[in-house]
């Protein structure tokens, strides 16, 4: 077992910590309890490979660089663009009780991570005269979900936000000729145009084919940024303009980001060459798993939308670390065990939140049956924040390298740095390992396979030779 042997109490103190600017307040990065377990020098010796990958993203000269329209579009974004987007989300919240998000993969998971740690934990439930419902649909095939969705839906004005380049992505458009059907037949052909709006290509696609024909208020997904890449494109920012949240404090952040981490940056004080350079020191020494850790609940689909973003970019060519999460302290009840005590081929990046939004109180009990009232008149977030560092005792302790992600607080102008720390570090780690970050081959295998099994036109030699194979087995 390897343990750091520096003393835990200078966790917040690294060789590496990096504040995003010194003029304010920003997110950092802390790596100190995960270089500790590589050779001494051992981050710094990826400083010429992590320059030359931030380089080859810059000069675009690396794989995929026909898909590098993220890597400035923060400070691309005009605020006239962000007031288009902001008239159109005004117009379906001023008629829409509900809307629903029409979306897979990179199409929905940016949005909703924002959506969820900006939202009510409870808003499904709680009577919001201010903002509509946001909904999610077309990421996946269950039955009982659309029919449910569908059920749910019957006496609401719902609107439909469309995300799809082509159009036919299966998910995806089997939910939106659902939902357009039923918006036509409760609104009206007339009335339901104003509230369906689509994000697509701008010229090719069933997708804008549909738009222009409808109708429909429609913007644009950029042909140079992937799916996964698009949370600072209409893909997520309309929906999280409908939902009610600032898309200029999100974008501000995402500025933030884009000017810390500049190819100008010394490495040292580079948080997503930093982070780049450790996982990829952390993976050629044998640890295949990155968990991402958060202790707010708030925070699991931005989880989703990391997994989505690295498994996608970096999983290929038989490389790839394998990224999985956990949501804090729930799954130290189900996963604390193999994290604590299996095999050691992991490492943690842990999301810490500095202050919560709300404040509780612990209350004494006369009784103290549960012996609790040691914690009485403390904050629960207190408690949060010991269960938080003893668990990063604990893990550290047991063989586990541990990377730290400090947000003073949950609110959009952090979450945009986050967003785009995130996908700078994506672009750097996935060219420092040797593949090209921004395409997804693998992808295509199933659709291949489904489309042969549902006899789709133009499938007729795949289908019968998938049949062929099946009736063998």
């Amino acid at each position: 077992m390897h343990i750091c042997l520096k003393s835990f109490c200078i966790f917040a103190v690294s060789i590496s910590k990096t504040s995003i600017t010194k003029a304010m307040k920003n997110i950092s990065l802390d790596i100190t309890k995960a270089a500790c377990f590589l050779e001494a020098g051992a981050v710094e010796a990826f400083e010429p490979k992590v320059k030359a990958a931030q380089q080859a993203l810059e000069e675009g000269t690396c794989p995929g660089n026909d898909f590098l329209g993220w890597l400035h579009l923060p400070s691309s974004i005009t605020p006239a663009f962000l007031d288009e987007l902001q008239a159109c989300a005004n117009v379906l919240r001023e008629n829409c009780e509900a809307i629903v998000v029409a979306g897979i993969g990179g199409s929905y998971l940016g949005a909703r991570a924002v959506i969820e740690a900006l939202s009510n934990s409870f808003a499904w439930l709680v009577a919001d005269k201010k903002n509509p419902t946001i909904l999610f649909a077309g990421n996946n095939i269950g039955e009982d979900y659309l029919f449910e969705l569908t059920e749910y839906l019957k006496d609401k004005k719902f609107g439909v936000i469309n995300i799809s380049k082509s159009g036919t992505t299966t998910e995806t458009a089997l939910t939106f000729r659902l939902l357009k059907k039923q918006c036509e037949a409760q609104r009206g052909k007339a009335e339901a145009k104003k509230v369906i709006v689509a994000i697509t290509d701008a010229k090719r696609g069933a997708a804008r084919t549909c738009a222009d024909k409808e109708g429909y208020t429609s913007f644009i997904i950029p042909d140079n940024v992937g799916g996964r890449f698009s949370v600072l494109t209409p893909v997520g920012l309309l929906p999280i303009a409908c939902a009610g949240f600032d898309i200029k404090e999100l974008v501000a952040g995402a500025q933030d980001m884009e000017k810390a981490c500049g190819k100008d940056t010394p490495f040292a004080e580079n948080p997503a060459a930093q982070y780049a350079a450790v996982r990829n020191g952390l993976y050629q020494s044998g640890k295949k798993i990155e968990i991402m850790v958060n202790f707010q609940p708030k925070l699991h689909f931005m989880s989703e939308w990391w997994k989505q973003l690295y498994g996608e970019s970096e999983g290929k060519d038989k490389k790839g670390i394998f990224p999985a999460s956990v949501d804090f302290t729930t799954d130290l009840h189900s996963m604390g065990q193999w994290i604590q005590d299996g095999e050691r081929t992991i490492f943690e990046t842990v999301i810490s939140v500095e202050e919560p939004e709300k404040k509780l109180l612990f209350p004494e009990d006369e009784e103290n049956l549960d012996g609790l009232n040691f914690l009485a008149g403390k904050r629960v977030d207190e408690v949060n924040k010991m269960a938080e560092l003893g668990t990063r005792l604990a893990h550290v302790d047991g063989g586990v390298p541990n990377i730290r992600i400090t947000m003073p607080r949950l609110n959009e102008r952090y979450l945009g740095q986050l967003i785009y720390f995130f996908e700078i570090g994506c672009g750097i780690s996935g060219n420092v390992l040797g593949v090209n970050p921004f395409n997804q081959p693998g992808v295509e295998a199933y659709k291949k396979n489904m489309f042969a099994l549902l006899d789709k036109p133009g499938y007729e030699e795949d289908s019968k030779a998938i049949k062929a194979r099946l009736a063998q087995e």
